[in-house]
């Protein structure tokens, strides 16, 4: 029998859904929602019914049963300390997800609690995969100037480690006796350190180079005189740092694509910004090969903008260097969950089982528990 599976990856506007059935992607649906229909929701869990509908209706629509599934497999969210691979959602887990003093706000929280509710209900397992959070950062790593600041890994771990995961099958080598740097380029851009399987290192999209629409690391004192000034708000802040920083900053546009007909055009401004972004995504790239002693298999360079040939030879020219340069561009998170998912299934990987630093036992979450179908 085959192995059929429900892949779930909520995002900040949208919901993507997909059926697969062993390694063949069924259907797949990108679901755009509204900003005024999430604005009604104050926190992240409050959308849980909003996103339970949309994803009832998207097996409906597609004639998918509950009952046939092997398995639910949803985005992971930002909890900090996770592994790389899969976890089984257990309550603890869900808490975590649910609770903004374990993990940080954001969509991708939802996917491991959909997951959960709707494995429950038909009796199936639930698992998130990747988590943005997932590393194994050493100690040495963690510290920073600041005692109370430990350093966390904050990268796109989803799309990053399947694109090594790739490079290594295509070229007939094992993941785990390789050393890659992989740069996700995408609205944010993160690069991370794959050591013999293992993510050492990371430079997510607020603590090193600036992206289409994120600032990066900038000066801290200036940005601390920013805050006080008065002439900003929290959200001011914020939407700076992330949304509206970056190349959307200088030039209005976060799209590669209108950059570059801007450059062909004889924009100087827009040449320099862009050629500030490659120069900036280079040294990410080469602070993290310090980590690696300049022992390095390749450079993978990934994500929706590395389609942009312009900047990926621009980066290129400046870390080919170090190691050969790979381009896999695209996002492809909605099959590397459903393939982590058939890992887990298959034997071939064991889930991880998260367990709550202080175990909650009075928390529940039958409020958000639908009726079964």
């Amino acid at each position: 029998m085959s192995l059929k599976q429900l892949i779930l990856n909520p995002g900040s506007t949208s919901t993507k859904l997909a059926f697969y059935e062993d390694r063949e992607c069924v259907v797949q649906e990108n679901i755009e929602h509204q900003a005024s229909e999430l604005a009604a929701f104050e926190k992240i869990p409050d959308q849980i019914p909003y996103r339970m509908n949309v994803i009832r209706e998207f097996m409906e629509r597609n004639k998918i049963k509950g009952e046939e599934l092997a398995a639910i497999m949803g985005r992971g969210g930002l909890v900090p300390g996770l592994h790389t691979g899969g976890y089984r959602m257990n309550d603890e887990l869900f808490y975590a997800l649910e609770s903004d003093k374990i993990s940080s706000p954001h969509a991708s929280n939802l996917g491991g609690m959909l997951g959960k509710l709707i494995g429950d209900a038909y009796g199936k397992p639930a698992y998130i995969y990747d988590a943005v959070t997932s590393s194994e950062l050493p100690p040495v790593a963690q510290v920073t100037g600041i005692p109370k600041i430990t350093r966390q890994s904050f990268c796109h771990v989803l799309n990053s480690r399947a694109m090594a995961l790739r490079y290594a099958k295509e070229n007939g080598l094992d993941y785990n006796k390789l050393n890659l740097i992989v740069a996700h380029l995408g609205g944010g851009v993160s690069a991370s350190v794959h050591s013999q399987g293992k993510i050492i290192d990371s430079l997510g999209d607020d603590d090193g180079q600036f992206s289409p629409e994120r600032a990066g690391s900038v000066p801290s004192l200036e940005l601390i005189r920013m805050c006080y000034s008065g002439d900003y708000t929290r959200n001011d802040m914020k939407k700076m740092v992330r949304g509206k920083g970056g190349m959307y900053a200088h030039l209005g546009t976060s799209d590669c694509r209108e950059i570059e007909k801007m450059i062909q055009n004889g924009d100087e401004h827009a040449d320099l910004v862009f050629q500030a972004q490659a120069y900036q995504i280079a040294k990410g790239i080469g602070l993290l090969s310090i980590v690696l002693k300049g022992n390095c298999d390749a450079i993978i360079l990934t994500g929706g903008v590395a389609r942009s040939k312009m900047l990926t030879k621009r980066v290129e020219e400046y870390v080919g260097f170090i190691a050969p340069v790979v381009v896999m561009p695209g996002e492809n998170e909605m099959e590397a969950l459903a393939f982590g998912g058939l890992r887990i299934l298959n034997g071939v990987e064991e889930a991880h089982i998260y367990a709550l630093p202080t175990v909650q036992k009075e928390h529940t979450y039958s409020q958000w528990r639908p009726p079964l179908p």
